[in-house]
């Protein structure tokens, strides 16, 4: 009964976040807490159950899932995202092989940080959009302007205080404490629509979407897996840290990456968003010192229990525009700090003119919208910076710039002996 409230609470830890990626991409809530449910308990079993993490919706796929639903429609998006889950897999291959200093020489940190950047930054709009009550796009006024900007505003410095100066296990929830705070506003200016609640039933069974493979969707998605990747590996640093096991060698990053891959395309197969590895839950481990696998699996069958309580979707959906931009703008600026911090903490050394090169390309490649194509295939955002931040620092040659910084540096030195 211990680990059941444990594995409850850890779910409620995630779910703000879990919630929040299918309610922006216009996917189903319910879908998406069965596919997390269902991908955690598979995560677990090849894993050999070792690992206390929850899997549940990924950030990085926000805008790729907006843009591919746009243009192909759910079905073949969820085609793509499976195809992307199979990225992690064959990259677990590698690492079996390689060893992990393989994703280091693929993806080092001059690659990643800028593609996260990509991922913050190129929402910005559609956060700020939303926060003033309009669609992502900004072409519909959904909510009332000047109330839009109370609900947002609220919902963003009550996101902002929980995350900052809260303590304990209100500093996990920080984006459900934005979402309380935001709805409660949203009642009094009568901005909610409780009818899809009074039509819903109590207990029916999530409205699965099963995917369609389309070739442009699948070549669009297949390199937005880089950051999740990356991600994982650190997420597995973290975990190992907090409970003192080394996981990168057993069950082994081979396994564990394997793991979430299949949890993103058993996710994808039944229209949920992609399923990544949550820092939250790692903090929440972290403070009640829960290290016991067994309490993630009660997590993952209540996640999925909840998923056919069909008034709970529909109460998700009548969440006002506002209230999500809101938090929308620190979470996504959040994460482009992700970005900022991976170069910083990494040494990425800008003066260097290679650096400099893959960095300023994709990010204007990425937030500038270009877009390359041929026919009806067209490549942009994410997945284009992404493989062109590879393409680049796999074809820059490595002391390009040196010497230029080593003249700079001994023209400086000179200049201070004189």
């Amino acid at each position: 009964m211990k680990n059941a409230i444990l594995g409850t609470q850890m779910l409620f830890v995630a779910f703000g976040a879990l919630v929040l990626v299918p309610l922006l991409t216009g996917l189903d809530p319910n879908v998406a807490l069965f596919g997390a449910g269902a991908g955690t308990l598979l995560f677990q079993i090849i894993t050999r159950r070792s690992v206390p993490i929850f899997l549940a919706s990924s950030f990085a796929f926000i805008a790729p899932i907006m843009f591919g639903v746009q243009t192909w429609g759910i079905p073949a998006t969820m085609g793509g995202l499976v195809a992307a889950g199979a990225v992690y897999i064959i990259l677990g291959s590698f690492i079996k092989l390689r060893g992990v200093e393989f994703i280091h020489k693929i993806l080092p940190p001059v690659v990643v940080g800028p593609v996260i950047m990509v991922i913050g930054l190129g929402l910005a709009p559609a956060a700020v959009n939303m926060a003033l009550g309009k669609s992502g796009d900004g072409a519909f006024q959904l909510v009332d302007g000047d109330a839009s900007l109370w609900i947002s505003c609220v919902s963003l410095l009550v996101t902002i205080v929980a995350s900052v100066f809260a303590k304990g296990y209100f500093k996990l929830i920080p984006i459900v404490c934005g979402i309380i705070a935001g709805y409660s506003l949203s009642l009094f200016f009568g901005v909610v629509d409780f009818t899809p609640v009074r039509e819903a039933a109590w207990f029916a069974m999530p409205n699965f979407t099963f995917p369609e493979f389309n070739i442009n969707a699948i070549l669009f998605m297949i390199p937005v897996a880089i950051a999740p990747a990356v991600e994982h590996v650190g997420d597995m640093l973290a975990i190992s840290n907090v409970t003192g096991k080394d996981y990168i060698k057993k069950p082994g990053l081979h396994r564990t990456i394997a793991g979430d891959g299949a949890a993103t395309m058993l996710a994808a197969f039944l229209g949920a968003p992609p399923n990544t590895t949550y820092s939250e839950v790692t903090g929440a481990v972290m403070l009640t010192k829960a290290f016991n696998p067994v309490i993630m699996t009660w997590a993952a069958v209540t996640a999925i229990v909840l998923a056919l309580v069909g008034k709970l979707g529909a109460l998700l959906q009548t969440i006002p525009v506002p209230v999500m931009g809101g938090i929308m703008i620190l979470l996504f600026g959040s994460i482009a700090t992700v970005g900022l911090n991976t170069l910083i903490k990494n040494h990425v050394d800008l003066h260097k003119s290679r650096n400099l090169v893959i960095v300023a390309v994709t990010l204007v490649f990425g937030i500038g919208g270009m877009a390359f194509g041929v026919g009806d295939f067209s490549l942009q955002g994410v997945s284009l910076c992404g493989i062109v931040a590879i393409l680049l620092n796999l074809l820059l040659p490595r002391d390009l710039g040196e010497n230029h910084v080593v003249d700079n540096a001994q023209m400086e030195e000179k200049t201070q002996n004189s």
